[in-house]
């Protein structure tokens, strides 16, 4: 099996076969296209046609590059075309009967040394393999959409399949200017099997009614920096086809975090699969359009408004990061700012530091000198929370830690005005505990700001069951104002953030556990393949890896699934000490500053 792979057949001619054929194509490689469907195949070269027209118009190739690619592409309707090919790539529906059927037929019309690829991402390919006469040399080849444009490949093996086969499409996708991923044969491999998970928990959050679609996607956009929102993904993905691989990853797993959420079922039964049939979570154009259009529930911006309380001055209490760049943004809004720490100088070191973040601005150009010192002139450094005397918004930001901010809101009780919004930005405690450290409950809320609070956009406005309705609209106008985005969530573990993207990171320590795959391959696989900023576990390393525990058991011990139990792993690294980059060693080792 030692081959260039010159000659590539590629079974299948929907959108996923066709970029396929386009990147095999660009790279130098006889293209054989089939599919049943005369109308596939010539949408397939009508394809191509227009997408190297357009890499042309931008530069990537020239007119030449162009006509030779197009002239290495030629399109058959049965798979006896594909006898001189020595891979074949199929990308049929994702279903065992029409892949085995398409395996059986390239048995006998492929030569012994061909190797055989299914695109599959949800399917076992040993049992693929198990159905050829050849299962050594069946494989697992599955490119992520766009084809052209993402760069993971996952190479899949089966424990039939033989070692010279995997080197030589390793070695295809390299030349193809891939990053090839080895992955054993499990539903999902790395990407998809974290993918769908998280997929799925955001369609349960939408249908147990927590968070609308848009304030569930706004938030998985601005606060984790995803290109997309999950329920956006789902509709692109196809609802139908997210279902079948849910499934297929709950019949190996045996997780209920991978048992389709009710709601994937009852939109792919009623067609509403997504964009391709116009609607799904959303409502589009067209279908197959991708422009969302407003529909029944779509929320209309008068819903959301309402008549607030006058917010002139903040007190922000705390001395971290997390509190200084609070009082920064509402400085930079036009608040007065009472910054109150536990000590004066406490308080002056975190004015301090605010103001090197403003320099900071100054020198890159953001902000000018005159608002700088604007800015700082907004914020009094203050040694005791009497000084919130008369702030109209109380923000508390110290540590996560249950009794001191019970502590700290039966101060802020006593110290400030009635009628002030009392505000907690924990990101993991009930915010009615905290609340009923108060003799006003419904004067409390969360307001779950991310790091770094000046440059995320993101707040989790958390209503308890005793908020008052204009304690919400106060915050929501007031997130506004300091140029963020709320987005309403109920007080339950996690929000919608942390509820969202801690099991995900649970599951990538667990795929190490297990020995499945590396720390390496899982975080290309999911920037590469998923379009995250970060790996898995370059995230849980700066977040650090005992405040991720933290999360993760409040998590497991609000909703008691045992999918949500923290990986042994972890609590193993956090006993050892190893809390991620500020400690120089978590997942990874780290040099010292």
């Amino acid at each position: 099996m030692d081959t260039p792979l010159s000659t590539i057949a590629v079974v299948g001619l929907g959108t996923m076969g066709t970029g396929i054929a386009e990147v095999l194509a660009l790279a130098g490689r006889e293209v054989i296209g089939i599919d049943i469907s005369e109308a596939a195949a010539r949408q397939a070269v009508t394809s191509l046609e227009a997408s190297t027209a357009r890499a042309v118009g931008r530069g990537r190739i020239t007119e030449q590059e162009r006509a030779d690619a197009l002239a290495r592409f030629r399109t058959y309707d049965t798979v006896q075309a594909a006898a001189d090919a020595e891979l074949v790539i199929e990308v049929v529906p994702e279903t065992y009967e029409i892949k085995q059927q398409v395996f059986r037929e390239l048995d006998a019309v492929v030569s012994a040394t061909a190797i055989l690829a299914t695109g599959t991402n949800a399917l076992s390919v040993t049992r693929l393999a198990a159905e050829s006469q050849h299962p050594e040399r069946v494989l697992g080849l599955h490119f992520f959409n766009p084809a052209p444009a993402m760069k993971l490949v996952e190479v899949v093996s089966s424990v039939l399949t033989a070692p010279p086969a995997v080197e030589a499409v390793t070695r295809l996708a390299r030349e193809l200017g891939k990053e090839p991923v080895a992955v054993g044969d499990r539903p999902g491999f790395v990407a998809d099997g974290l993918l769908f998970g998280y997929l799925n928990q955001a369609a349960a959050m939408y249908e147990a009614n927590y968070a609308s679609r848009e304030d569930i996607d706004a938030a998985m956009k601005l606060g984790c920096g995803l290109p997309m929102g999950p329920l956006a993904l789902l509709d692109l993905i196809g609802i139908d086809t997210a279902r079948t691989v849910l499934e297929a990853m709950y019949s190996a797993s045996h997780d209920r975090l991978h048992a389709p959420a009710p709601v994937l079922g009852q939109l792919s039964e009623a067609g509403l699969t997504g964009r391709k049939a116009g609607r799904g979570f959303y409502t589009y154009d067209a279908p197959g359009g991708q422009d969302v259009v407003p529909d029944a529930l779509t929320p209309s911006p008068e819903a959301a408004a309402g008549t607030g309380r006058e917010i002139a001055s903040v007190g922000v209490a705390g001395s971290g990061t997390m509190a200084s760049g609070i009082a920064e943004v509402f400085a930079k809004a036009g608040y007065t700012v009472v910054l109150a720490a536990r000590s004066q100088e406490k308080a002056d070191l975190a004015k301090s530091r605010i103001a090197k973040s403003l320099e900071r601005s100054v020198t890159k150009g953001r902000l000018t000198a005159e608002a700088r010192d604007e800015t700082l002139a907004r914020i009094t450094a203050a040694g005791s929370l009497d000084a919130f005397a008369e702030v109209d918004l109380a923000v508390e930001a110290v540590a996560e830690d249950l009794e001191v901010k019970q502590q700290l809101f039966a101060t802020l009780d006593k110290v400030c005005r009635p009628g002030a919004v009392l505000a907690t930005t924990t990101s993991s405690l009930p915010v009615i505990a905290i609340a009923r450290a108060t003799a006003r409950p419904e004067d409390v809320i969360g307001m779950h700001f991310f790091n770094p609070a000046p440059a995320m956009k993101l707040v989790e406005v958390v209503r308890t069951v005793l908020t008052a309705d204009d304690v919400h609209a106060t915050v929501r106008a007031v997130c506004t104002k300091i140029r963020k985005h709320p987005v309403d969530c109920g007080d339950r573990a996690g929000f919608i953030v942390n509820a969202l993207l801690f099991p995900y990171l649970n599951n990538a320590i667990k795929m190490v556990e297990e020995h499945y795959a590396s720390l390496d391959d899982i975080d290309a696989a999911m920037k590469l393949g998923g379009g995250y900023p970060m790996g898995p576990f370059e995230l849980l390393d700066v977040v650090g890896l005992d405040v991720s525990l933290a999360i993760e058991k409040v998590l497991h011990r609000e909703f008691r699934d045992p999918g949500l139990a923290p990986a042994p792993l972890l609590e193993h690294l956090v006993a050892a000490g190893c809390l991620g980059r500020k400690t120089g060693r978590g997942f990874r080792e780290y040099a010292r500053r």
